[in-house]
């Protein structure tokens, strides 16, 4: 029932956007001059929503923001840099991006980067507590099956937790599966909307072809092949970039793309919908990503998994399993910090 809804931000980055008096969305990214930070704080300053962009990271923020301040765009940009300047960064800010932490190499899991990231993220989330607890929080630092739950337990712990406000962008899995099923079908990518359910890692990453709008026929052979690919397409990136990193600027783009709907929800649009990682009930473990209807105070509704098929069903039961592990991972980092 959600599907033809789901995919109003499709083509967000490519739209003319109207100015309005809500137009005026705080933002920082954290982890801003990495390979994700870069360009999303370019796309970011690229958009007329966000009215303020403040960025920090622990090396080169100030030469980040001094060039991207020359854009003549309205938003105002400042750099943070180091952990004594954080809170500053923090204050006041609506929505707070985190792309911080390590990339992938040839040869790892997502699960590989776990030890450093999780501490970073860890270390960010209670910073967000603390100085911006009213803010949307979009958690791009892998895992994404671990890291949200760690961010969860912070906010916890500071007693600012709401539900509601902490996403795990999962959009890059749609955006691979738009742009996959379009090649095959020779379709305009803008056009199409596979919700991707499930987590953010190989098989946890369940797409939902079933429900693609425009409909799609596939026989099995390839769309095993073509969710097989959508599953791993984050490692063809590793692998084609031969230890230059991971995927960079197709996750700033799907970050953006996030970012984009969450504040034009925000701002009151209405029928704002994409898939995150969140707090769920609508599957046996206790996070999972499903299509979320946004709205002024985060998740307004989530829309849930629907109508799936039996190939769809046996890989959600597949998925279980490592999602509950990477969570009970996330979980007991942060009941075992000091």
């Amino acid at each position: 029932m959600f599907s033809a809804l789901a995919r109003p931000a499709g083509a967000v980055l490519r739209r003319s956007f109207s100015t309005s008096a809500q137009n005026n969305a705080k933002v920082a990214v954290l982890g801003a001059s990495g390979g994700i930070g870069q360009p999303l704080a370019l796309l970011l300053k690229n958009s007329p929503l966000v009215s303020r962009l403040t960025l920090y990271d622990i090396a080169h923020t100030p030469g980040v923001a001094a060039d991207l301040s020359h854009i003549e765009t309205r938003a105002t940009v400042k750099g943070y840099l180091g952990p004594e300047q954080l809170p500053d960064c923090l204050k006041g800010c609506d929505v707070v991006v985190i792309p911080a932490g390590v990339p992938r190499k040839p040869g790892m899991t997502r699960d590989d980067l776990f030890n450093t990231n999780a501490s970073i993220v860890a270390t960010l989330s209670a910073a967000c507590a603390q100085h911006c607890p009213e803010a949307m929080i979009c958690v791009i630092s892998n895992p994404v099956n671990s890291t949200i739950p760690i961010a969860t337990e912070v906010f916890k712990k500071h007693g600012v937790y709401n539900p509601n406000k902490i996403f795990g962008v999962t959009t890059l899995d749609i955006v691979r599966a738009n742009t996959f099923i379009a090649e095959l079908k020779g379709l305009d990518p803008a056009r199409v909307n596979v919700p991707v359910i499930g987590g953010h890692a190989g098989k946890t990453i369940i797409p939902l072809i079933s429900q693609c709008t425009p409909k799609v026929d596939l026989p099995q052979d390839q769309l095993t092949a073509i969710t097989g690919r959508i599953q791993e397409a984050g490692t063809e990136v590793v692998k084609a970039k031969a230890g230059a990193g991971a995927a960079t600027l197709s996750m700033a783009y799907a970050g953006a793309r996030f970012v984009f709907s969450l504040v034009d929800a925000m701002n009151g649009k209405e029928g704002v919908v994409e898939c995150s990682f969140v707090k769920s009930q609508e599957a046996e473990c206790a996070y999972f990503s499903t299509p979320l209807m946004l709205g002024k105070k985060g998740i307004e509704k989530n829309l849930g998994i629907g109508k799936i098929s039996s190939f769809e069903e046996k890989m959600i039961a597949e998925a279980i399993p490592e999602l509950k592990a990477s969570i009970k991972k996330g979980e007991e980092f942060v009941k075992n910090m000091k």
